[in-house]
């Protein structure tokens, strides 16, 4: 619901960014980088290192920003595009992980809601991927993405900064 006005403040700065970027370094390196630094919430929450947790989730999301800069301005892939997703998804099933570790016995219940919304919308973005893919159906109205999706009532910046309100 909110990412398409955020990106128009974010998409510009990111773009900036990646022109200081060299052509070595791309798209899916940033996309893993980023992977690689998100997944050290697990321990941070399972620590209870709250804060340092709401710093790898936003260098994380950071990494997600440039990496589409990066293939904005190089071009976009289908391994690029299926790298990214797969990675935010199982990224944001991290982080709950991480508050499911860090306290089981109050935690896990509302652990396993969360897990079980990501895939229920995670397949649900995908299918309708696959569907408008084979329909012939796209937009730019989310800006250049390697496939075309429908936005929805809870998208990545509402996702983020539920993560920020609960670790705070």
């Amino acid at each position: 619901m909110l990412d398409q006005r955020i990106n128009t403040f974010i998409h510009p700065i990111m773009s900036s960014l990646a022109n200081h970027i060299p052509r070595q370094i791309s798209a899916n390196i940033i996309t893993l980088a980023g992977f690689v630094i998100g997944s050290m919430v697990i321990p941070l929450l399972w620590m209870k290192f709250y804060y340092l947790a709401i710093a790898v989730i936003l260098v994380n999301r950071f990494f997600d920003g440039l990496d589409g800069a990066v293939a904005r301005k190089y071009g976009t892939t289908n391994l690029g595009g299926y790298l990214d997703t797969t990675c935010d998804f199982i990224f944001y099933s991290v982080v709950i992980m991480g508050f499911a570790l860090a306290d089981p016995e109050k935690n896990s219940i509302a652990g396993v809601f969360l897990i079980f919304s990501f895939i229920g919308t995670g397949s649900s973005f995908l299918a309708f991927a696959a569907a408008a893919e084979k329909q012939g159906i796209s937009s730019d109205v989310h800006g250049l993405k390697a496939f075309y999706y429908l936005g929805g009532l809870t998208e990545g910046t509402e996702t983020i900064l539920f993560f920020v309100i609960i670790c705070m």
